[in-house]
């Protein structure tokens, strides 16, 4: 049974999400992945200033004059949300970060089906919970975000490469691929590389503030949420929170060199602070590089 706040939650992020949809990503969505997959369609006679890679030299040859191939861009393409849903998702200095993950999910939902394309979701700890097959629908939309904020994960770690494991055994077909986490996981370049040779993929880090840099509070305990461990830290200690800060640029840099070599995207979504342009902006990068 869902609770009535959780109702509300969804609501709220059933209107917001789809109003972005609607008002501000609709052509930049389109830009940046329709036409991403190409049919051939036919060939027609070679025009003054046709590209000449797309030549049909066997047609050419039989007609004596050349020719070249024609495609279409493809009606329908599968994007399928990768959602980490381990325990750190439940941290949160102004919101969790699961519900920020939710939000950033529905946002891409709802900008699929707009544009008649289906949308799909596998869930991860450090096992794969659920997944949803993909579908078409404002429906099957709501059904994605529902799952995302209320359901109860068996298992508290984090490993991406069950994640991405499973989407290249259940997705056979090339799927725009948004992968959800915070990337707290054990080595992953492998997985992460393999899984954009064979979809495209994009990575989403979900980032706290206070995960970049500690506030002079006082003594305070931090504890993994995953694993439970906890450790008393004093943070009017100046050299413990330089300390802290240097560690999570060193983590973030290695990250980046990561999406990088893997010849990943990425979007930074830091919780406190809209993702709505920079999502417009990797949308408008990709429709220009395509």
């Amino acid at each position: 049974m869902i609770s009535s706040e959780i109702m509300k939650q969804i609501r709220h992020i059933h209107l917001r999400t789809n109003r972005m949809a609607n008002d501000l990503l609709q052509g930049s969505y389109h830009s940046a992945f329709k036409g991403h997959g190409m049919e051939f369609d036919q060939v027609r006679e070679y025009e003054m200033g046709d590209d000449i890679r797309l030549i049909d030299w066997n047609v050419t040859a039989r007609m004596d004059e050349p020719y070249i191939k024609q495609y279409i861009e493809e009606r329908e393409i599968t994007v399928i949300l990768v959602v980490d849903i381990s325990a750190s998702g439940s941290f949160g200095s102004a919101r969790m970060k699961k519900e920020v993950a939710a939000e950033f999910a529905a946002v891409i939902a709802y900008s699929a089906i707009k544009n008649k394309d289906k949308i799909g979701l596998i869930m991860f700890s450090d096992q794969v919970e659920l997944y949803i097959p993909p579908r078409k629908g404002r429906n099957h939309v709501w059904k994605v975000i529902r799952e995302i904020l209320t359901f109860q994960p068996q298992h508290r770690g984090t490993d991406i490469n069950t994640g991405l494991n499973y989407l290249n055994k259940m997705i056979k077909r090339k799927a725009i691929t948004f992968l959800i986490s915070d990337f707290l996981s054990p080595d992953f370049e492998k997985s992460l590389r393999l899984s954009n040779q064979r979809h495209d993929l994009i990575a989403v880090p979900i980032v706290d503030p206070r995960e970049r840099e500690l506030p002079p509070v006082g003594v305070i305990e931090m504890r993994d949420p995953e694993t439970g461990q906890g450790i008393a830290v004093d943070t009017f200690n100046l050299k413990v929170r330089s300390r802290f800060k240097e560690k999570r640029i060193e983590y973030e840099s290695q990250l980046r060199t990561v999406f990088r070599k893997a010849g990943v995207d990425e979007l930074w979504v830091q919780i406190d602070q809209s993702y709505l342009i920079p999502l417009i902006r990797l949308f408008q990068k990709r429709g220009h590089r395509r």
